[in-house]
């Protein structure tokens, strides 16, 4: 085992590490950018060092700092969370030259599984079913519509080295397609350094659904029932539940067993999640897998009544997956991301928290970094707390996601708090019967109307 983990993240997640390696007994190191001086990563972990200013291609993207970081304190083990460094092949490449353990996937599999091309054609020979789209990389307007024609509009386009929304755009014409292939192309490069997109068939009225992976180093791997993530303003996922209300026991049985076959065929490693559009008729495709934790997670952890980044710690040091097959999940689980912005316009709310009162009491637990005076910077993402509930039952769930809701109060910056309670009050989402496209007609139910 490690002796002592350097984290190269912030917030949440941050802590969320530095919570579970606590529990193993292992020392921690927080990196930390200017403004986050005083966040509260950098005040529990047992070591702290300042790795650059606010901009993060200066400081928690800046890998030579971030290794001299590790040198300085000694670190054994890198953590890189989510977002940021965590998808990037070349960061566990650095670590391992460095006789660092990097915790996550090794290069190789996360080389794959980020060129959303490539491994649109591992997963069909794994024998898993994926979403009609484009086998080869696009950088042309008439190649893209060649294959649009071919497969039929609408179509949506999306970058090639990368997810979370980055680079995609629906298309419903050749006209539209002309004009959105540029902007994604420009998006493409801005999030992750390459404009190259691929073409997949659009599924209008289909869940988002995820299923979550771990594997060993020494072959064994584990897959778990589903998440359900539909409710998502611009491909960024809102809330989150577990198990989905439109998944029953067969499907659930099909996908997490093609899951975990297709997980064994790439040789997976450490944490992962496969991510799936299933349409009307319970039919699931395959859309791209995410190498790394899941901010999610919980939920998982909830139901199954285990802790996923402990175990990948102990994956990562070379022990093997302690969970067995058939792991018996219990009751209902919702996550609610709650950000610092504008619940009508979605304008960041950066900005000092002049008060702050967090949910707690049975089935509650929140993931957060935040506390009263903590300035929150303009900088980065504007999540601030993650709420989740637990009950027997998903009725019961949703009551004490509610109370937990209505008893939050943060005073200084603007939450979509208000949100969330309303998508708990939306008849549709109560009876469980939502899509992707949930967002869309619950804001068009919200506008005021006109008065003739």
């Amino acid at each position: 085992m490690f002796s002592k983990i350097l984290i190269a993240n912030r917030g949440e997640i941050a802590l969320r590490i530095i919570r579970a390696a606590r529990e193993l007994g292992l020392k921690t190191v927080a990196v930390y950018s200017e403004p986050d001086k005083s966040s509260l990563h950098t005040l529990l972990a047992d070591e702290k060092i300042c790795i650059g200013p606010a901009k993060v291609s200066e400081s928690y993207l800046n890998v030579p700092n971030i290794m001299s970081a590790a040198e300085i304190s000694k670190a054994d083990a890198v953590h890189p969370g989510y977002g940021f460094l965590a998808e990037n092949p070349r960061f566990p490449e650095i670590c391992q030259s460095q006789g660092i353990t990097f915790i996550g996937p090794p290069a190789p599999l996360m080389r794959l599984m980020g060129d959303k091309s490539r491994a649109r054609l591992e997963m069909k020979k794994s024998k898993l079913p994926v979403i009609p789209g484009s086998d080869k990389t696009l950088n042309e307007i008439p190649e893209a519509k060649k294959e649009a024609q071919r497969l039929g509009f609408p179509v949506i386009l999306k970058a090639k080295a990368g997810g979370g929304g980055k680079g995609m755009r629906i298309a419903r014409s050749a006209s539209q397609l002309e004009e959105q292939f540029p902007i994604a192309q420009r998006e493409a490069e801005g999030a992750f350094g390459d404009p190259s997109l691929y073409l997949e068939k659009y599924i209008s009225k289909a869940r988002h659904i995820e299923i979550q992976v771990i594997g060993d180093t020494k072959g064994n791997i584990l897959a778990f029932a589903e998440r359900e993530c539909s409710i998502q303003r611009k491909y960024q996922k809102l809330l989150e539940e577990t198990p989905s209300p439109f998944v029953d026991e067969k499907l659930r049985r099909r996908m997490t067993k093609a899951v975990q076959e297709s997980a064994r065929f790439i040789g997976y490693q450490s944490l992962g999640t496969f991510e799936f559009l299933v349409d009307e008729q319970k039919k699931f495709y395959f859309m791209e897998a995410n190498t790394r934790v899941q901010v999610e997670h919980p939920i998982t952890e909830m139901i199954y009544d285990l802790d996923l980044i402990k175990e990948q710690i102990k994956i990562a040091a070379g022990e093997k997956l302690s969970y067995p097959p058939g792991l018996a999940r219990r009751g209902h689980s919702l996550e609610c991301r709650i950000n610092a912005e504008d619940a009508e316009t979605f304008i960041p709310s950066p900005g000092k928290i002049d008060f702050l009162v967090l949910p707690g009491g049975e089935g509650i637990r929140v993931d957060s970094a935040a506390y009263c005076g903590w300035q929150i910077p303009p900088d980065y993402d504007s999540l601030v707390a993650k709420i989740i509930a637990f009950a027997p039952s998903r009725q019961e769930t949703i009551k004490k996601m509610k109370t937990a809701l209505e008893m939050t109060t943060l005073v200084g910056i603007k939450t979509n708090i208000s949100l969330h309670l309303g998508f708990l009050a939306n008849s549709s989402f109560i009876k469980g019967d939502y899509d992707i496209r949930f967002m869309e007609s619950f804001l068009k139910k919200q506008q005021p109307k006109s008065e003739d």
